[in-house]
């Protein structure tokens, strides 16, 4: 009897560590609470999780709760005003929003045509980004298709033909980091100022000033310029360890035949 009741206790024993592990509601999962709740439902209340999920938001790792706040690894206290919860920002509250994370952003847009139009039909930030959905700042978001929703194409489109060539040289110099840094090469200093220079121009955007925007890069260029010429001296440095070394190893080779010449004629002399 005793056996039998240890062996039950047991048996309930592991079913609770497995209810606890493999449960998504409890604490080990690595989703937010808020994540779990929308998942699933549906409709209207699942789409927000649906849409982050291919943000950048989500692709540099903020979750609802940066930008919602509330607790997310509370169920009761995840939509908590005490907890810094903020629901839906009405239309023209959406640049205040947003700004509490892009100052600068928020800066330049106050002070552009669509700022200025902000409260009379003016976009926000949604309008171009999207809202759950963020999409990545890049000249890809100027376009035919969703400029000419409010007005003609032409002022947007001389805006996107002054940054695409500057960010071309940001693409080719993050590609250039990049495989240096796969031999082992420290780019972290690198890394942060074409991370820094790519920030102050795409800020530069929001001014939708096409003037502001030719005035501007020309500094960036040469900000951009003087990483590219660091760059190139390491591929430089790295080119000629690889000229010495395959001397070096020439010569060992080279050194071999001549041993083996050499020892080769002695023992035809003998």
């Amino acid at each position: 009897m005793m056996r039998s009741s240890l062996l039950s206790f047991r048996s309930w024993g592991m079913v609770f560590v497995l209810a606890v592990v493999l449960w998504p509601g409890m604490a080990f999962s690595d989703e937010t609470v808020c994540i779990q709740c929308h998942s699933g439902q549906g409709g209207h209340l699942e789409e927000p999780v649906l849409l982050w999920k291919n943000s950048i938001h989500a692709a540099n790792g903020n979750s609802c709760h940066g930008c919602h706040g509330g607790d997310p690894t509370d169920f009761g206290m995840a939509m908590s005003p005490q907890r810094g919860f903020v629901g839906v920002p009405e239309p023209d509250d959406i640049p205040a929003f947003c700004g509490r994370c892009h100052v600068g952003v928020l800066e330049d847009y106050k002070d552009s045509a669509h700022g200025q139009a902000l409260g009379a039909g003016g976009p926000n930030c949604v309008t171009c980004h999207g809202s759950h959905g963020v999409k990545k700042a890049s000249s890809d978001l100027i376009n035919a298709e969703d400029c000419s929703r409010c007005h003609e194409y032409g002022r947007a489109e001389n805006i996107k033909a002054a940054i695409v060539e500057t960010d071309q040289v940001i693409d080719g110099l993050e590609q250039s980091l990049a495989k240096l840094y796969r031999v082992g090469i420290d780019t972290e200093g690198l890394k942060g100022a074409v991370f820094a220079e790519r920030n102050r121009f795409h800020r530069i955007f929001h001014s939708v000033d096409v003037e502001k925007v030719k005035e501007h890069t020309g500094d960036v260029q040469s900000k951009l310029e003087n990483v590219g010429r660091q760059i190139a001296g390491i591929e430089g440095e790295l080119f000629n360890r690889k000229l010495i070394g395959g001397g070096v190893v020439a010569l060992f080779l080279l050194s071999g035949v001549v041993a083996w010449l050499v020892r080769k004629t002695y023992e035809e002399d003998e």
